[in-house]
């Protein structure tokens, strides 16, 4: 249902994007850049974090990781990430096929700006093979994203954005 539930989204929102469906899985960044062809810094993964009493959504580059400080900055405080059975309970997709589109409840959603290196991002589309090809502001736009500046740089120190 999740599958279903992004391209209805799609069909409904942006009916000029198409839901590309791999034949093999595409589940992590590894594997989503090798079906999709692109390196694995373009795939935007999308990470489901528990702030306090609050759930939200993070959409960042492939090869991003959260800076815990400027996570705890920028959310007022400790962000978790959320077991693949909350996750899936939460966002209706299932770990490896989250993405920001057809959610099954409203979450708010932030877009890293590590994305913002590239015009065009790959994001999952409701399942672990499936993605879509969409511009990084046009994604922010479609789901209401806010921008956040929360991950590191390839170093791992903080990036100067």
């Amino acid at each position: 249902m999740s599958l279903q539930s992004v391209k209805t989204f799609f069909a409904e929102h942006a009916a000029d994007i198409e839901v590309i469906e791999t034949p093999t899985s595409s589940a992590t960044v590894a594997l989503a850049a090798a079906a999709h062809g692109v390196e694995p810094a373009q795939i935007a993964k999308t990470i489901c974090l528990r702030v306090g009493d609050r759930v939200l959504l993070v959409v960042a580059r492939g090869d991003a990781r959260i800076d815990n400080r400027k996570s705890r900055d920028a959310f007022g405080g400790k962000p978790r990430m959320l077991d693949a059975e909350q996750v899936a309970e939460i966002t209706g997709h299932p770990v490896g096929g989250v993405c920001p589109f057809g959610l099954a409840s409203p979450l708010p959603v932030y877009c890293d700006v590590s994305l913002r290196a590239f015009d065009e991002v790959v994001p999952a589309a409701g399942a672990t093979n499936a993605a879509v090809r969409i511009g990084v502001d046009r994604m922010a736009s479609l789901v209401g994203a806010q921008w956040c500046d929360i991950c590191q740089d390839s170093e791992g120190t903080v990036a100067a954005r």
